[in-house]
């Protein structure tokens, strides 16, 4: 990327990321019991997915020679939703509802808790690496991490 075109991408993302802030809907948290887990983490590595898309279109079309700065914004910019959106379902709908803290008397059940808490957070902070930037590192953790998540969270249910 030229050196004089380096200010004018830094602009665009800025703009793109502030303006393109909006409110995302998650599970509305009124004690309704009807959840669909199996819905969930389908989502969540379709987000990944979109990610893994996303960065490969910005690298991509950063490469090109005039780089066209429209489509690199609204790559950016659907990163960053995703991002997002995958962080909310983590934490509005997992953390929030899903995951039930255990006593620590109850050894096993605590355990698995334990576990499951820490796969959601290390998932919430790759979630904002790759938010952050376009290491494509960042895409095999969450799969990794995804994975790891629903076999410790359907693990004896």
């Amino acid at each position: 990327m030229k050196k004089n075109n380096a200010g004018i991408v830094v602009l665009l993302v800025l703009l793109a990321v502030c303006g393109g802030v909006q409110l995302l809907d998650a599970h509305c948290q009124v004690p309704c019991g009807i959840y669909d887990d199996p819905a969930r983490f389908k989502l969540l590595f379709e987000h990944i997915t979109t990610l893994e898309k996303a960065m490969n279109e910005i690298i991509a079309l950063s490469k090109q020679s005039p780089v066209n700065y429209n489509q690199v914004v609204r790559w950016v910019m659907n990163k960053e939703k995703h991002a997002e959106e995958f962080s909310e379902i983590l934490s509005y709908y997992f953390l929030a509802q899903r995951l039930v803290p255990k006593a620590p008397e109850e050894q096993e059940a605590r355990a698995a808790y334990l576990e499951q808490l820490e796969l959601a957070h290390r998932l919430i902070f790759h979630a904002m690496k790759a938010k952050q930037g376009l290491d494509l590192a960042q895409i095999g953790t969450l799969k990794d991490l995804l994975g790891r998540f629903e076999k410790a969270y359907f693990a004896k249910k």
